[in-house]
């Protein structure tokens, strides 16, 4: 998913992704498990996901560079929180 990822945290637009798309990507056992926690289907994880995780990843890459670790920390600190 490389093209995907790297339009995410560039600053165009974000190329879309499947839901089967980051289920393969991510491994059945990985959505197997945050579908358990979430207490919802595998193709529920997998759908959200294809839908959430482009638009936060580009929230967290705003000038199409990753974070350094402490950024990346207190953002996902700030948003827990929130």
């Amino acid at each position: 998913l490389g093209d995907q990822v790297r339009s995410w945290v560039g600053t165009g637009a974000n190329v879309p992704v499947s839901g089967d798309q980051l289920g393969s990507a991510l491994g059945g056992d990985i959505v197997s498990k945050l579908a358990a926690h979430a207490g919802v289907s595998s193709e529920e994880v997998s759908a959200q996901l294809s839908h959430w995780l482009p638009k936060i990843v580009d929230q967290l890459t705003p000038n199409g560079q990753l974070p350094d670790a402490g950024s990346l920390t207190g953002m996902l600190s700030s948003v827990l929180k929130g």
